[in-house]
């Protein structure tokens, strides 16, 4: 974190809630002034009481009244998320420590077309990926966003999705799995919609986050389309206990996700990337 014991927590002020979707919130957290964060890295959280769980940082950090608010969007997937969506309020006091990992290169993808593609929950660590973009948009070449859920009710941020699309020389592209009458998008699956990316795949960079059977897919589609393996990023989940390679929970080939990762190169990952259930 910002002192020389990793394993220290930060108390961290729950400011604000929102629902994004069924068994999806987003926790605005105010912290000192001294939080620093990178898009790509994820803090641990601590229930007091109940255990931690590793978060993806799902805004850029706001600095405001000598704190830093920074939000995590979080799904309920096990009994410590379950906790924190049904308990966690306004006023709430979590643990923080972190930030932790490596996260996109976005200054190596300055003066390059962009290509982001998240699936369902993968939209939070790219969240501030899109905004970093938006804040900079002319360090940047053409920019893709590619978003997917399995319907439309399953899609985080849907009131910041028009303000994406409204970003200069951008281009927005959505997909369900699944969808009633009246939704104008596309109905599939968002890897369909990387044949609808207008980038210069020599130079471009490409961002990629979600279930692992998407991003295996969606890497194969990236590459077959001439993207190269050094300029195609996909963030990795594991399960991440100390969230400082110590544990070694975490581990992938010689990798530790929470400390090497979680944002890897294809050309980095090589066959570790390609088998399933690693």
């Amino acid at each position: 974190m910002r002192v020389e014991n990793p394993f220290i927590f930060e108390r961290g002020l729950v400011v604000n809630v929102v629902e994004e979707a069924p068994g999806v919130k987003t926790y605005t957290v105010r912290l000192s002034g001294s939080y620093v964060a990178s898009p790509g890295q994820f803090n641990m959280i601590y229930i007091y009481g109940l255990g931690e769980v590793p978060v993806s940082i799902s805004s850029l950090p706001r600095r405001r009244g000598g704190y830093t608010y920074v939000d995590h969007t979080i799904r309920v997937v096990g009994a410590v998320t379950r906790a924190i969506v049904a308990r966690v309020a306004p006023g709430s006091v979590v643990g923080v420590r972190g930030p932790y990992g490596r996260g996109w290169p976005l200054r190596e993808a300055e003066g390059r077309d962009l290509v982001v593609v998240a699936g369902g929950i993968g939209l939070a660590p790219l969240r501030p990926v899109i905004e970093r973009v938006a804040a900079e948009r002319e360090a940047y070449g053409r920019v893709n966003i590619l978003y997917g859920a399995r319907t439309p009710e399953q899609l985080l941020y849907k009131r910041e999705l028009e303000v994406y699309a409204k970003i200069p020389n951008a281009k927005l592209l959505l997909s369900v799995d699944s969808a009633g009458p009246g939704w104008p998008h596309h109905v599939g699956f968002v890897t369909d919609l990387i044949d609808h990316v207008d980038v210069d795949v020599e130079g471009a960079v490409a961002f990629i986050c979600g279930p692992e059977v998407m991003m295996r897919v969606a890497v194969k589609k990236m590459l077959e389309r001439g993207f190269k393996e050094d300029r195609v990023y996909v963030s990795l989940e594991r399960r991440m206990r100390c969230g400082v390679g110590v544990c070694g929970t975490c581990q992938l080939g010689h990798y530790f996700v929470c400390r090497d990762g979680p944002v890897f190169s294809i050309s980095e990952l090589g066959e570790y990337f390609w088998v399933e259930g690693i």
